[in-house]
């Protein structure tokens, strides 16, 4: 069991002035993995002011220099990357050759990246005679969840640090045990005091005073849209700037054309990830009634072959969620379906057979769901999958958008402009075509309650900056 009982703050581990532990839950054994610190108030007001304090000398520091303690960074955790796979694994769930590519070598990628952009990237421009400079926002409050932990707070401290930022980070305290070995990784690499900081505790504690702290310039937050609410209630007070990513119900669409074998498939892999703990998950499968009882034959088939069991285990497909209220939540949610006359394709609300401890919950397909029922409406963050059948291909797309939310979602079809001009009808942040792969340096965002900003790449950098004009006086 990993005992943590400090912060990082100003550079050095300090004790926290919060008393209490808050125990890290093994979500494959439900045994103790773990104990942070419960951070209080105190603890992260003076991670700010070390913050504040640092950010006049890191914002002046040449790009340059910036990218080389990134790069150190990166070099760093990618030593440590086993001990982080095997680490996320039992914290989240998922199964660990997974977890070596996704929840580790993710974030040693965008770590890279991030000292990479800085290489290219133009700070300043010439427009006229105004000479237009990009300048960091300030003392940047990240807060993140806990279904790809390491790889959120690289989304938002890498690019935030490259930018010339000063950081605070609260961690999801679920899944926390990843965001210390960072801190040792950023203490190892040199980076200047105050510069980085970690303080952990409860979002309604540690979370509300980041997001309500007038030296705090910015929250960039992922989690909930009723807790994304809440940040940018409190942000609003002081007018910093915010960045959200929030919850999703994204729709893959699978035109009449499309090879059905391979969307099916494609599909329910692209809603079971991470046992469906994804916020873009693609939770809706809107398939032509037509072709409705070859879709069930072949959904049946294919979730099959998702062995569920221990994530650290190779021939594990899919693992448990990540604790226990959240398997209640979601064999809550497939009852519910089954309740308002969903067809049971494949799966249940049953625990898996001899999985009595962990937090497992089967596959689940339900079919013939009516799109304005619950679980076609609500992020249910597990891996359930609603099949739905359209008639129209203008229905469907009225289907896809009939959310509050629009993060991400897919379109399969035999004609690859076909599926494009379907995409661009989509009110979402990203689309994939016939299953295109996920691109690291691409936008990744939402529309409507999925939030506001974006992360990855070049653009994930933007968010942490400022435009600045000087008005140069016109040679005569």
């Amino acid at each position: 069991m990993q005992q943590r009982d400090k912060l990082f703050i100003n550079g050095s581990w300090v004790t926290p002035h919060g008393t209490g532990f808050i125990d890290v839950i093994h979500s494959a054994t439900e045994d103790v993995m773990g104990k942070i610190p419960e951070g209080d108030a105190r603890d992260a007001e003076n991670a700010i002011a070390a913050a504040r304090a640092a950010f006049d000398a890191w914002s002046a520091t040449p790009p340059s220099v910036r990218a080389d303690y990134i790069r150190k960074i990166a070099e760093g955790l990618k030593a440590r990357s086993e001990e982080l796979a095997q680490m996320i694994a039992g914290e989240v769930g998922m199964p660990i050759k997974l977890a070596r590519a996704i929840q580790v070598g993710g974030p040693v990628y965008n770590w890279g990246q991030a000292a990479a952009l800085l290489d290219q990237f133009a700070f300043e421009e010439q427009v006229g005679n105004s000479l237009v400079v990009r300048e960091p926002v300030g003392v940047v409050a990240a807060i993140t969840p806990w279904n790809y932990p390491l790889n959120q707070i690289t989304l938002k401290v890498a690019p935030a640090l490259a930018a010339g930022c000063t950081v605070v980070l609260k961690p999801s305290e679920v899944a926390p045990l990843n965001a210390f070995v960072l801190a040792e990784v950023i203490e190892a690499a040199g980076l200047p005091p105050g510069v980085f900081n970690l303080v952990t505790g409860y979002g309604p504690v540690v979370g509300e005073v980041l997001a309500s702290h007038p030296d705090v310039d910015m929250v960039s937050f992922t989690g909930s849209t009723r807790a994304g609410k809440r940040v940018s209630e409190l942000a609003a007070q002081s007018v910093k700037r915010v960045a959200l990513e929030l919850g999703g119900k994204s729709a893959s669409v699978i035109l009449d054309d499309a090879d059905l074998p391979t969307a099916v498939k494609g599909t329910i892999g692209a809603c079971y990830l991470n046992s469906g703990q994804t916020c873009s998950a693609h939770t809706r499968m809107l398939v032509p009634r037509s072709r409705y009882e070859e879709v069930k034959a072949i959904a049946a088939k294919v979730v099959e072959g998702f062995t569920v069991g221990d994530p650290l285990a190779d021939t594990t497909k899919l693992g448990p969620l990540i604790s226990a209220v959240q398997k209640e939540r979601v064999t809550g949610y497939i009852r519910r379906g089954l309740d308002e006359g969903a067809e049971l394709v494949a799966g249940g609300p049953d625990t898996p057979a001899g999985l009595d401890r962990g937090f497992f919950v089967k596959p689940t397909v339900l079919g013939n769901v009516d799109p304005k029922a619950t679980v076609a409406q609500e992020e249910i963050f597990g891996p359930v999958l609603s099949v739905i059948c359209y008639d129209t291909e203008d229905e469907a797309i009225r289907i896809a958008n009939d959310s509050i939310y629009g993060l991400g979602g897919g379109v399969w079809s035999g004609d690859e402009s076909r599926a494009i001009r379907v995409a661009r009808r989509i009110r979402t942040g990203q689309v994939d075509i016939n299953g295109g792969p996920f691109n690291m340096n691409a936008p990744f965002g939402g529309f409507k309650q999925s939030g506001n900003g974006r992360e990855g790449g070049k653009f994930g950098l933007e968010e942490f900056l400022e435009y600045k004009s000087l008005q140069l006086k016109k040679p005569a």
